[in-house]
């Protein structure tokens, strides 16, 4: 088996490229989305730490109808603070856990990423991609799947990592740090509007 990754710069081009998946016959129990700062919804998740049962609802809703994905809810993971996440990438990951999909990760992203065959380079450029706003979406195929997998997510509005690893490396960037201050609203519309997007096939 494969994880085949795609970064997408809205929560709603996450959300096609899951259904693309679907459409091509990857189903949901293969597929996982950790989304951060999914618009309409805000940051940190206020709801979390209060009310978790609504965190679940919170999942639930933003998940769409007809059970996206199972699990879907709001998880603290260590360097990205509170997140919607669900699907098998995911569910390894929680420790304590109440309600649907709620709970705290114990591990970091870039752990997460790596443990299920991300290789750390990427798993830094999807990290810092998720801290700045972004929405990851992985895929769990079989070998003979993984190039159709990677093209599905190339062509949902995917970013080009590779670009967008320059676009870091000229900012000064070096690395994704756990212990980064926390973006803004602001900050993540401007990093989405420099996002590199893959060019569409012909």
């Amino acid at each position: 088996m494969k994880t085949v990754s795609g970064l997408f710069d809205t929560y709603a081009h996450a959300l096609e490229a899951v259904h693309a998946l679907n459409a091509a016959g990857i189903t949901n129990t293969d597929v996982s989305l950790i989304a951060n700062s999914p618009e309409g919804v805000g940051k940190p998740f206020d709801i979390v730490g209060k009310d978790l049962t609504a965190g679940a609802e919170l999942g639930a809703a933003l998940g769409g109808a007809g059970g996206l994905l199972a699990g879907l809810g709001v998880i603290a993971i260590p360097g990205l603070g509170p997140v919607l996440a669900g699907g098998w990438l995911v569910a390894a990951a929680i420790g304590a856990v109440a309600g649907a999909g709620v709970g705290a990760a114990t591990g970091g992203v870039i752990g997460l990423l790596t443990s299920a065959g991300v290789p750390e380079p990427d798993a830094q450029i999807y990290a810092e991609g998720l801290r700045r706003g972004g929405t990851l979406v992985s895929a769990r195929v079989g070998d003979e799947l993984a190039e159709m997998a990677f093209d599905v997510l190339r062509r949902a509005n995917g970013i080009d990592i590779e670009d967008l690893r320059r676009v870091y490396e000229q900012e000064g960037w070096s690395g994704f740090d756990d212990n980064a201050a926390a973006t803004t609203p602001e900050q993540e519309a401007d990093a989405r509007d420099r996002y590199p997007l893959v060019p569409p096939f012909l």
